[in-house]
């Protein structure tokens, strides 16, 4: 079964997200395998990187370690899907691909697939057709200029990722957060603000004396203009609502996932501090521990119950001893001993106020 990390470097590269392919190999490098088999045609990551022209998820790939000499269940190493892709597409394909993974790692044009071809060979006779020029023919102007534009833009792109990005993972969702409820607010009330100036005008109608237990009049326009803000304070109430929802349930399924996994009587890989399924890895005990009760109601007295007993036998430093004590790091023993040790401590607070 394939760990967290490695589904996760899987979606990336499928997806070609980037940037958060590029974090998660900075981070948990130790924990990935970028020759694993994976994907519905059951290839390395780099050869499906090449097998869909995404040079940028190659050259991301092969920055750490990935190998490329590794031969699929076809015969066919990383440097023959690029040769496929630089037959079909041209001289771009070429350049961006195939020669870049070529001069990475020139030994693998002499590898056959079980075929019996190499990668020269799938080039085929267009291979010296493909090789880009050295400056633009002046009877092709438009299109060389259309080609050195693409090499520019890939260039800078190369340089763009040669750099260490860290992002913190969202957890459920790609839509944007939502506008901070702070900013929403001072939002709000200059809109009250002005909609009010403007009904103050020369030409509102005041209510007088007799009128006082009269409503706005007709061209009286507050009223009306504060339907669309209130209409809005509630989608936003809502959005923010729903965002809350969905990382709750994103958090909950990961740390199950994450404790399935760790906890396993099979499992053998080593445990570094990061690879334990804390509740929640970047709060405190005490936020770890409400993290752990996955958000039950304590109003609910037997559910509520029931999750803490859950959580304090996973939890228990002699049962997690048991499970994981042979498996942990050497320099993160003690580290993850006393976490564990004081998150155990703090359910059990929790059962005593429970009662």
């Amino acid at each position: 079964m394939a760990s967290r990390h490695q589904r996760r470097l899987w979606r990336y590269v499928e997806s070609g997200r980037h940037r958060r392919l590029r974090s998660l190999l900075a981070r948990h490098r130790e924990a990935l395998d970028l020759d694993q088999p994976g994907g519905h045609k059951g290839r390395p990551p780099l050869h499906y990187a090449c097998a869909h022209r995404d040079p940028i998820t190659a050259q991301i790939l092969l920055g750490h370690g990935a190998n490329p000499t590794l031969q699929d269940r076809q015969g066919d190493t990383a440097l023959h899907h690029a040769a496929r892709q630089a037959a079909r597409k041209g001289k771009s394909a070429y350049k961006v691909l195939f020669a870049t993974l070529q001069s990475h790692c020139p030994r693998a044009m002499g590898i056959r697939n079980r075929a019996g071809e190499t990668p020269g060979d799938l080039l085929g006779p267009t291979n010296a057709e493909q090789q880009p020029p050295e400056g633009p023919e002046e009877s092709d102007g438009e299109q060389d200029g259309d080609w050195e534009w693409r090499q520019k833009l890939f260039g800078e792109c190369q340089d763009e990722y040669q750099e260490i990005w860290r992002y913190e993972e969202d957890f459920c969702t790609a839509h944007p957060d939502p506008e901070p409820y702070e900013q929403w607010a001072e939002r709000m009330a200059r809109e009250y603000s002005r909609k009010d100036r403007q009904g103050a005008g020369p030409g509102r109608q005041r209510a007088g004396p007799g009128h006082q237990g009269a409503g706005p009049g007709p061209q009286d326009p507050s009223h009306a203009s504060q339907r669309p803000l209130e209409e809005e304070s509630r989608l936003f109430r809502e959005r923010a609502r729903t965002k809350e929802e969905e990382l709750r349930e994103a958090k909950r399924q990961r740390y199950q996932e994450g404790c399935a996994h760790v906890f396993a009587p099979d499992a053998t890989r080593p445990l570094r501090y990061g690879d334990i399924p804390w509740p929640s890895p970047t709060g405190t005990v005490a936020e770890m521990a409400a993290a752990a009760m996955l958000g039950t109601d304590p109003s609910d007295a037997g559910a509520y119950r029931r999750q803490l007993r859950r959580q304090q036998a996973l939890w228990h430093p002699d049962k997690f001893a048991q499970r994981c004590g042979g498996r942990l790091a050497e320099p993160d023993r003690c580290r993850v001993l006393a976490t564990v040790t004081a998150l155990s401590q703090e359910l059990n607070r929790l059962a005593e106020a429970a009662k």
